[in-house]
């Protein structure tokens, strides 16, 4: 018989089923596969984003005016009064009410970034540009700052005008002796429309001026100023930089009735000459008192004027601990309006007397004094809170016998006598890891805190009273939010969080009473979109255990970081109590050299950085250089275990006291890295600020090993075939170009492998903006090349010696 006949018919639906599925596949493959055309792909950061508009942070910089309302300055650069109740904004200020504009003097000021607005002259057409702004406290008058020249860290010349809200009219600001002037400073005063300045100081000598209305004429206040001699009501550059962290030097009693403002003697104090290139035939040089380490520093008065009626002055007298030594007046608070707290510090800045001080007879009487074996920290709000009856007041006192912290004590003490029918006894509240203090109640306390991890800042709350119940504020309150600051409305009724990371910085308003209650105020929308097709660092952050000490590391990694070797930049930063390693958002000239080149980028928290404890900051005491050498060389150790780290592209980069670290781990290690960059670093503190030298390594005179152990140039012979670059802004008035000099002559003599790049005529915080620019790029060129070298694969042997 012959075979048997095929079963077509089961053949075919089984091809039919086979091609269904196959189409089906197919189909589902076409579908769930993304459309590259519809779906761009992830670009490198380029130095061209970081600089232009678009990738900016955009902060409104909002203020508080009253309980409800708020000023700031919107994108378009109108200023407005927004009410947070409401949401209803009004327009105070926009560049269409300045046309047309009659202004006294014709005035020229170069193009700057800030505030822009815009004047028509008559009969001379001439545009201006302002960069400052301040609304009167009554919503009159807004003071508008232009021509504006630095010149120091916070301090500024400007001309300054007065608009009239209502009328429109604008006025120029000037003293009555001269016109087309600059001021050193000029705000409203809190009450009303009362105005304050401090006189251009080749002119009026750093003289205070009062105006007690926009339309009135100015009172000469003081009459003692000297051009580079006598200061009053604003500091010289070692009170600004390392005392007061301020340029301002005046306070006014809440009341508007008395001002308290300090006057500094530079008479004795040496100058220092800062070469100026630019601009003419023979160079310029400018001149200003800079007290260095074992130097004579100032004389300081704290002196008391009444601003209503005669003007009647009144020097405090200081308590008779300092009565005859040198010192510092580091604080000053009105807690009344005829009493002020003032904090007394001694020039080693191991010892300080709070005292609180009569406004209407002088007299000061020591309330609480402050010692320790290294030096008085600035981290924290010292400042004493005046309880509402006026017998006692609460201090923030740093537990010194802790020492892990950081600890706080949040104490009450006594301030007067109490009377019998006030039962609650002075009290004390223990609470760890506050960096700022913010007094609502007195029932409750607001204070930031690192409680969470010393990269975090959240917002607590404690009672005062009871168990003292301690809650986070803002713990999972905003997502990818955990670096916060904070300023609450005059009443306290909301509170402005500004989330400055990890994720896009954001500024939101909440109810005191209910924080899940929030406004946005700012949320950086823009930045999110245009960083969304863009390659950024992922964040880590590991711990490392050096001599007892967890010390935090963050690193920057590119995103293809475990697929090949990359090479690896340390950048040390920061003096003794600052913080490189938290959740600040970021985006800088490493940003870029991550996302573009590859690289991995670390920094280091070491012993002597700040919000980890009073042992771990003190351990360089008199020791400076030594310990954080140490710290990051077993850093770089840990580092380089990683597989995916070249060890032949090992490159280091600092600034300032980073630049210091920068050349002592250059001399301190054999041919570990392949270039380093030192920016504007210190290479002698005999040569540095008396105030901060003198703080951690104490006077020449008794110190002299301290020093000599802290010079980084003795051991510079060693980094003859390291490739180093050194960078430094001419006009440095913190760290002279004699650091430089001194670093470029060992050198020389060493017969060492450098470059140096010099910037005429800048300051380190580079305001030019095409310096900045060309650092940038600088930096980024020369480590790209450094990192272009020898790419060994991970299989590849190591050479032998």
């Amino acid at each position: 018989s012959g075979p048997p006949p095929r079963n077509w018919k089961g053949i075919g639906i089984a091809m039919l089923v086979i091609v269904v599925v196959l189409s089906s596949v197919i189909a589902s493959v076409i579908l769930l596969t993304p459309d590259e055309t519809k779906t761009p792909r992830k670009s490198r950061l380029s130095i061209e984003n970081l600089n232009s508009e678009e990738f900016q942070v955009l902060d409104p910089k909002p203020t508080w005016i009253n309980d409800e309302d708020v000023i700031l300055q919107t994108t378009e650069g109108h200023v407005i009064q927004k009410n947070i109740k409401t949401g209803q904004a009004v327009v105070l200020v926009d560049n269409s009410t300045f046309c047309p504009l009659k202004i006294r003097e014709k005035t020229k000021a170069p193009p700057r970034k800030g505030v822009s607005f815009t004047y028509i002259f008559s009969p001379h057409q001439l545009t201006l540009k302002a960069t400052k702004f301040q609304v009167s406290p009554d919503l009159k008058y807004v003071l508008l700052a232009y021509n504006v020249q630095q010149v120091f860290r916070y301090s500024f010349l400007a001309s300054y005008a007065v608009y009239n809200i209502r009328t429109r009219e604008v006025s120029d600001l000037n003293p009555p002796e001269v016109q087309r002037t600059a001021l050193q400073y000029a705000a409203w005063g809190p009450q009303g429309n009362q105005l304050l300045a401090c006189e251009f100081l080749y002119v009026f000598e750093n003289n205070i001026y009062y105006q007690h209305e926009v339309a009135g004429s100015a009172l000469r206040l003081t009459s003692s100023g000297r051009d580079g001699v006598v200061l009053n009501g604003i500091p010289d550059w070692l009170y600004e930089e390392e005392v007061l962290q301020s340029h301002v030097a005046l306070w006014w009693s809440s009341d508007g009735a008395r001002l308290a403002y300090l006057t500094i003697n530079d008479s004795s104090v040496p100058n220092m000459e800062l070469p100026q290139f630019l601009g003419s035939l023979y160079p310029a040089s400018k001149h200003y008192p800079y007290p260095k380490a074992g130097q004579p520093i100032a004389e300081v008065k704290l002196c008391v004027v009444n601003l209503y009626g005669p003007a009647h002055t009144l020097e405090l007298v200081p308590p008779d601990t300092f009565r005859f030594r040198e010192y510092y007046i580091s604080m000053v608070m009105w807690v009344s309006s005829t009493r002020l707290a003032v904090r007394w510090l001694n020039r080693a800045q191991n010892s300080s007397i709070l005292a609180f001080c009569e406004a209407t007879t002088g007299a000061c009487a020591e309330k609480h004094k402050i010692t320790t074996d290294a030096w008085i920290i600035k981290k924290g709000r010292l400042e004493p809170e005046v309880s509402e009856q006026m017998f006692s007041f609460f201090l923030d006192i740093i537990a010194q016998q802790v020492l892990t912290g950081p600890l706080f004590l949040f104490s009450e003490l006594q301030l007067l006598p109490r009377p019998e029918w006030l039962v609650p006894p002075p009290r004390s509240l223990l609470y760890h890891n506050a960096i700022i203090i913010i007094l609502i109640t007195f029932i409750s306390r607001y204070f930031l805190s690192t409680e969470d991890a010393p990269r975090k800042r959240h917002l607590y709350s404690v009672e005062t009273t009871g168990i003292f119940n301690r809650v986070c504020v803002t713990c999972g309150q905003l997502p990818n939010c955990s670096f916060f600051h904070v300023q609450f409305s005059p009443n306290q009724t909301y509170f402005m969080l500004h989330c400055r990371g990890p994720g896009f910085p954001r500024i939101t308003i909440h109810r005191t009473a209910d924080p899940s209650d929030y406004y946005i105020l700012e949320d950086n929308q823009k930045l999110r979109n245009v960083t969304e097709n863009k390659h950024l660092p992922n964040i880590e952050y590991e711990s490392l255990r050096v001599d007892g000490f967890d010390l935090p590391i963050k690193l920057s990694l590119p995103d293809d970081y475990q697929e090949k070797l990359q090479p690896l930049l340390l950048i040390v930063e920061g003096a003794p109590g600052s913080q490189s390693v938290t959740e600040e958002f970021s985006l800088c000239w490493d940003t870029v050299l991550v996302s573009s080149f590859g690289a991995i980028v670390a920094r280091l928290d070491g012993r002597g950085t700040g919000h980890q404890g009073l042992r771990l900051l003190h351990e360089v005491n008199r020791k400076l250089g030594s310990l954080e050498v140490k710290d990051h060389v077993a850093a770089l150790e840990w580092l380089l275990q990683l597989p995916y780290v070249d060890q032949r592209r090992i490159g280091i980069y600092g600034k300032g006291y980073g630049g210091y670290l920068t050349l002592k781990l250059l001399a301190a290690t054999d041919r570990l890295f392949k270039c380093g960059v030192a920016v504007s670093p210190v290479t002698d503190f005999k040569l540095y600020a008396s105030a901060f030298s003198e703080r951690h390594l104490g006077l020449p005179s008794r110190e002299d090993t301290a020093y000599t152990v802290s010079l980084p140039l003795k051991a510079l012979s060693t980094v003859e075939n390291e490739p180093m670059f050194c960078i430094k802004a001419a006009a440095l008035t913190s760290v002279h170009f004699q650091h430089t000099a001194e670093l470029l002559n060992r050198l020389i003599k060493a017969d060492a492998n450098f470059t140096t790049q010099i910037y005429p005529d800048e300051n380190h915080e580079f305001v030019s903006e095409w310096n900045v620019d060309h650092l940038q790029r600088t930096v980024l060129s020369y480590f790209r090349h450094c990192f272009q070298g020898h790419k060994r694969r991970r299989s590849e042997p190591e050479d032998e010696d």
